[in-house]
């Protein structure tokens, strides 16, 4: 049994917003298994019951998911009065109704940042990946500044195998970072990082606490799931079921 509310489900199924829906209610419009219904909070069985709008039996779509390959010099809000958003590459159907009012971020990227972003509408899993209770761990492709020779392999590894200080920066308090796992390419300065905290420019500031900078920064997989290599830069599709069972495999 999967409940939710009708104005929520009628919104979601593109009846406008809420306010819209509870227009159509109170005009007696809306039939579950055959009742009327004009209460907004009224609960159905998303799988089992049948809702009709004028008359017109729909078919109940559930939770949006889908995943980005974020491009750079775009910012991950929904509004913003200097840059264009991860949002506005987005198809109006998910700009409009149900998906306006719900759809959303499972931990955002900065500006100069690219890539694995999930919007999804689904609440609880949302709460379960950002939760501080919740281990979940995000890779990052991080190209550097300055080469990594086997001295300084020996030195990141352990530090950043045990965790260690990050000083303040501007706003942000300083914090120890918790033990993250990296992974060394052939290229002598490109690696692979994987955290379970997303700090304020955490991956940067790690490094730059180990006296190197980021010049290029990727995140490739969240929770197992990876970025799809298909994706070119601003495209997007939606999760497949074993892809949001993924998600949700979080302990």
């Amino acid at each position: 049994m999967s409940l939710d509310r009708i104005d929520k489900i009628l919104s979601h199924e593109g009846f406008g917003t809420r306010k819209d829906v509870r227009r159509i209610l109170r005009a007696s419009a809306v039939l579950i298994n055959g009742n009327v219904v004009t209460d907004p909070g009224y609960h159905c069985d998303i799988d089992n019951d049948e809702i009709s709008v004028d008359g017109q039996i729909i078919s109940v779509q559930k939770n949006i998911y889908l995943m980005m390959n974020k491009p750079q010099n775009v910012v991950c809000a929904n509004k913003d009065g200097l840059h264009d958003t991860v949002f506005s590459l987005l198809a109006e159907q998910y700009r409009t109704g149900f998906a306006l009012e719900n759809l959303h971020l499972i931990g955002r990227l900065d500006i100069d940042t690219e890539g694995l972003l999930i919007f999804t509408t689904d609440g609880k899993l949302t709460h379960k990946l950002i939760s501080p209770k919740t281990n979940s761990p995000k890779t990052y492709f991080v190209r550097l500044e300055s080469k990594i020779d086997d001295n300084l392999k020996s030195h990141y590894e352990t530090k950043i195998n045990q965790g260690f200080y990050i000083p303040p920066e501007g706003n942000e308090s300083d914090f120890t970072c918790l033990p993250a796992k990296i992974e060394f390419t052939q290229n002598d300065n490109e690696v692979y990082l994987t955290i379970v905290e997303g700090k304020f420019h955490q991956v940067k500031r790690m490094f730059m606490a180990l006296g190197n900078t980021v010049t290029y920064l990727k995140r490739v997989s969240m929770n197992g799931l990876q970025l799809d290599d298909s994706l070119e830069c601003g495209e997007y599709r939606k999760l497949t079921e074993e892809e949001v069972s993924l998600l949700n495999s979080v302990e």
